[in-house]
């Protein structure tokens, strides 16, 4: 028995499921979900409360500026020693590393010139003893009205002459490095010594040496360097665009890789003036004691220069969550919402971080517990995809 057919305004009237039914299984589409936004996290009220959520502010932050330098000689207390005359090397009786106090001899130095200068001193004391006793004679005389008073002036200005030539004498043998002993024995006995000693003008370490038995030597010749370790200088170039950050005064710290892990502190005593214009750097130095003689000049050394306190803005390093090889922070945005947002930071000190971008003073920031909240972050976009 065949079934009727129904009329076209039947089939209008039949229930939606039974047309949809009848079209098949193409009706069957799946429904396209909204995306999720992988930098927010919604934290169950249980995670919430162990959270702890602080405003940044701008807090004063000395900036550290790090400079590489080295060791080196308190200018102000080095002496280059030479000769005082011309001549040859007869003794040497310091070397390199040796303590040597100050007048202690260093070198002896055998010279023609000091002969000559003892000689030319003998005859002008000669002079002036002879012309002392030609005036002791003609004030007799005059008194007794045997000569006049022009021939007496005669004799006080020969007198006073030959006085003159034997000191401009003994100055010069003193120039020459005569002591005073040898002067004495000179004056008394013409006793003429040709040798001149070099000696140490300061105390200190004979740092160095440059003669060799039998050389001549010139005044002009620094023959050895004598310098005073128990105070040296710790010296670095900055750059001129960070001499801004160096003020003279400044607290300095620094690390010399062979101390260890021994760390100095100074005071900067001194920024220089000038620009080098080959290195484009500036000068520094600071001003250590070394009475344990452990600083050696030319050791290489770090120099950490804290300018004055700034107004800065800081986060506790314990906000920071590092994410894709970048520094990340939770800012909150309210009901248990936060964003993961990425900023730019300083190096760490002393447990908090210079913010250089990405967060503004008064925004609200997860400064503990940021770990746990990124962890749900990561759990909530896994399950959403």
């Amino acid at each position: 028995m065949k079934m009727p057919k129904l009329p076209a305004f039947a089939l209008l009237a039949l229930p939606l499921p039974l047309l949809l039914a009848a079209c098949g299984s193409h009706a069957d589409k799946p429904v396209a979900k909204a995306p999720v936004d992988p930098t927010l996290v919604v934290g169950a009220p249980d995670l919430v409360k162990r959270l702890r959520i602080a405003t940044i502010a701008e807090v004063p932050v000395s900036e550290t500026l790090r400079v590489a330098g080295q060791i080196d000689f308190d200018e102000n207390r080095v002496a280059r020693i030479g000769s005082a005359v011309t001549g040859r090397v007869s003794a040497m009786h310091a070397n390199v590393g040796q303590s040597v106090r100050q007048g202690e001899v260093l070198a002896q130095i055998t010279s023609t010139d000091l002969t000559t200068q003892q000689l030319a001193y003998v005859r002008a004391k000669s002079t002036h003893d002879l012309d002392s006793r030609n005036l002791d004679r003609a004030r007799t005389l005059y008194a007794a009205d045997v000569i006049s008073a022009a021939e007496l002036q005669r004799r006080e200005t020969e007198y006073h002459v030959s006085a003159a030539e034997m000191r401009a004498a003994a100055d010069q043998l003193r120039l020459l490095g005569l002591s005073g002993s040898a002067m004495g024995s000179l004056g008394a006995r013409g006793a003429v010594h040709s040798a001149s000693q070099v000696t140490a003008t300061m105390s200190g370490v004979v740092v160095e040496r440059h003669l060799a038995q039998g050389q001549v030597v010139q005044p002009s010749d620094a023959l050895f360097v004598v310098a005073d370790l128990s105070k040296v200088w710790a010296i670095a170039k900055v750059p001129e665009q960070q001499v801004r950050f160096v003020r003279q005064g400044e607290t300095v710290t620094l690390e010399i890789p062979a101390l260890g892990d021994e760390k100095r502190t100074g005071k900067l005593v001194f920024v220089g003036q000038t620009v080098d214009p080959t290195t484009r750097t500036v000068l520094i130095r600071t001003e250590l004691d070394n009475a344990n003689g452990m600083l050696k000049p030319s050791m290489l050394a770090t120099m950490l220069v804290e300018s004055e306190p700034q107004p800065r803005l800081v986060v506790p390093s314990s906000a920071v969550v590092r994410e894709s090889n970048a520094d990340h922070v939770f800012v909150d945005e309210g009901q248990g919402r936060f964003r993961l947002r990425k900023v730019q930071l300083a190096e760490d000190r002393g447990g908090r971080r210079v913010v250089l971008s990405g967060l503004k003073p008064g925004e609200r920031v997860v400064v503990d517990g940021a770990f746990h909240l990124n962890t749900e972050r990561n759990r909530q976009a896994t399950e959403t995809q």
